[in-house]
């Protein structure tokens, strides 16, 4: 379907606007349209290059609900935090809660979208003198288990002390004489998160949303007669601005809510509180593929080394972010910082070093501002922003792509609680919508076969891509490889130049800027400020 053009939005009447295009405005609109309601969605970018691109991937089991902090560091004086989190009943009751939340989004996903995932083996060791006894981790996973349904198991299971040492990569873990107990369980990681939000705005938009991506909105207006004008333009090339008009507007911008929000009103509640997730990744050797560990950073948050087709990524951190969010990447400090811990974790290795990087990323995760914590409320809130002067507006926080549909028809909800549908309501699909066969289609790159050119052309033709980065990142996938396909840009931008009437100059330009992405975003390339050169051969590469 063509990407519409402002013109033929302008003074057009909607329903519901919804503004960010990520996972959880895609699902609220696609949610919304099967309702009947009349939707339009825009995103600023394109849909899930913000915060839900840069996800740590993992389709989490809700393992870390089961003890005080929900994956943040605390203090458990006097008892242990299992025995601390079991005693106390509202921690218990939120915990269970959160955890069973999780472990249903887990089964619903892996059931209507399994094209999309890779299972993967996660192991979770327990330290002799560590906070964790051996039982804990038995309960845990039993509870888990009673929480969430029978269709997708964990497959979890305890190892005995003669079998820890079989275990490829537990034997790279420090202090393996001091290892009490070691335990494993089946996590399911994203291909590509942006693929998933995508499914779902092609979703929304075969039920009727009229979608439309590097949209920004640059006024938002309460009219006379209740009805918000929201001002629109377009960042791709289209000149002009067109306003559409709505009696009720989302705002699922995720970090950029407060910003959004502030077009409109003048002192706005502060709603959205950032902390930075960056993860590194790396190329371990070959006999540690398709197997995690999870264990602690020294200060006590999660910490992660997990399988991402051949390679692992290590990370996240979790700090608090106060920088601008249209700029977020790893820092130097963070680099050195996730290296020294993976080391401290895992010395078997043998040291890695920035030489072993493949790339980086860093996100934002948009948690809900909280006066009793610098680090926000963790969880999904809706926020009805009538008190802020803004009759008709609602904004979602602490949304993820793990309780995407969670989100989504929670939202949806909300406005079937304030308005009614002008349409009939229609069957919704949480299906994966996959390419046409293409087995004969040459592949994008030597290295991996999961782009083809065809696939290329059917994207560029049917999903609304702008530039080169929308293609080989959010349509295809091939950005997430360990070249992040900067050997195929140039084939890549000639394939599709016909559909979307690139001459020679726009490919030239489109090759220049998607390697302007790779060096800003992710640290890749030969500029100044770039940590690794995925194209020179001795990076990223450690030998087993």
């Amino acid at each position: 379907m063509a990407r519409r053009g402002l013109e033929s939005l302008n003074g057009q009447d909607f329903d519901t606007i919804v503004m960010g295009g990520g996972v959880v405005g895609a699902s609220a609109a696609q949610h919304l349209a099967a309702e009947g309601y009349a939707v339009l969605l825009v995103d600023k970018g394109d849909f899930g290059s913000g915060s839900s691109s840069r996800s740590g991937r993992l389709l989490h089991c809700g393992l870390r609900y089961m003890e005080p902090g929900e994956g943040r560091p605390y203090v458990v004086a006097g008892n242990s935090p299992v025995l601390k989190f079991m005693s106390d009943p509202k921690m218990f009751l939120s915990g269970c809660r959160r955890a069973r939340e999780a472990m249903t989004c887990r089964a619903q996903v892996v059931r209507t979208m399994r094209p999309r995932l890779s299972p993967e083996k996660f192991y979770v060791p327990v330290w002799e003198g560590g906070k964790y006894k051996p039982w804990h981790l038995s309960a845990a996973f039993g509870m888990l288990k009673l929480l969430g349904p029978k269709d997708v198991p964990l497959e979890s299971r305890r190892y005995k002390r003669s079998e820890f040492m079989d275990q490829p990569l537990v034997r790279n873990l420090r202090d393996t004489e001091k290892l009490t107990g070691l335990a494993s369980y089946q996590e399911y990681r994203f291909e590509w998160p942006e693929r998933i939000c995508l499914d779902t705005v092609l979703d929304a938009e075969r039920l009727g949303a009229v979608v439309r991506n590097h949209t920004p909105v640059q006024g938002l207006e309460r009219e006379a007669d209740g009805n918000w004008a929201v001002t629109i333009a377009d960042s791709a090339g289209e000149s002009g601005i067109a306003t559409a008009r709505a009696p009720l507007v989302l705002n699922t911008t995720g970090m950029w809510i407060d910003r959004v929000n502030e077009l409109a009103a003048n002192g706005v509640k502060r709603r959205v509180t950032g902390t930075k997730g960056t993860h590194l990744m790396v190329k371990l050797p070959e006999e540690c593929c398709g197997q995690g560990v999870i264990a602690e950073f020294r200060d006590g948050i999660p910490f992660y080394i997990y399988p991402w087709r051949n390679m692992h990524y290590i990370g996240p951190t979790d700090t608090l972010f106060e920088g601008d969010e249209d700029e977020v990447r790893a820092t130097d400090d963070e680099i050195d910082y996730l290296l020294d811990e993976a080391n401290h974790l895992m010395p078997g290795l043998g040291g890695l070093t920035r030489s072993d990087l493949c790339f980086t990323w860093a996100g934002v995760r948009p948690q809900t501002t909280d006066p009793g914590d610098s680090m926000g409320a963790r969880g999904r809130r809706i926020h009805d922003l009538a008190e802020d002067g803004m009759p008709g507006v609602l904004a979602l926080t602490g949304g993820n792509i793990i309780t995407h549909r969670l989100s989504g028809r929670d939202l949806c909800a909300a406005v079937k609680a304030r308005l009614s549908p002008s349409g009939s309501p229609a069957p919704l699909s949480y299906d994966a919508k996959p390419f046409a066969p293409a087995a004969e289609s040459p592949s994008l790159l030597n290295h991996w076969d999961g782009a083809r050119l065809a696939h290329l052309r059917q994207a560029a033709e049917r999903e609304h891509p702008v530039n080169l980065a929308d293609l080989l990142f959010r349509r295809v996938g091939a950005g997430w490889t360990e070249t992040m396909a900067r050997e195929g840009a140039h084939k890549a931008a000639e394939t599709v130049a016909d559909i979307l009437g690139w001459d020679e100059a726009r490919i030239e330009k489109e090759v220049a800027d998607y390697a302007h992405v790779l060096e800003r975003l992710h640290r890749v390339g030969r500029g100044p400020d770039c940590v690794t050169d995925p194209m020179a051969p001795a990076s990223g590469q450690r030998a087993g």
